[in-house]
């Protein structure tokens, strides 16, 4: 089983940048999928982007071109470049993983967006 941590969330203001970190508690490279979805108050939960084990990416359409994801496998995380950020961006942030079975999740992050 994996654990999942992250970090990286705070205040910023619109138009700057955030890096979000997921540590895992194994490898990453023996896990089949990893991301990252969001939740604002009175949204549903969505998807905001993943990285599969062969090291292929689908994001959020709306968010192409302003948010990365990528991994770093030596130290065990997935990374959430998000610029140009926008007060609509503010949300809980989570990370998400799948090893051949339910979904697993970590705590989640704040990401505050000022105007």
């Amino acid at each position: 089983q994996v654990q999942l941590v992250e970090s990286g969330g705070g205040l910023v203001q619109a138009g700057g940048s955030l890096r979000l970190s997921c540590a895992a508690s194994r490898s990453i490279f023996s896990i089949n999928v990893m991301g990252w979805y969001r939740q604002a108050p009175g949204k549903q939960r969505e998807l905001v982007a993943r990285i599969f084990s062969g090291g292929t990416t689908d994001y959020a359409d709306s968010l192409k071109g302003r948010f990365t994801i990528s991994r770093d496998i030596a130290k065990n995380t997935v990374n959430l470049q998000m610029n140009s950020l926008k007060p609509e961006d503010s949300a809980v942030y989570y990370c998400t993983a799948n090893v051949g079975g339910p979904d697993l999740w970590g705590q989640g992050t704040q990401v505050t967006v000022s105007s």
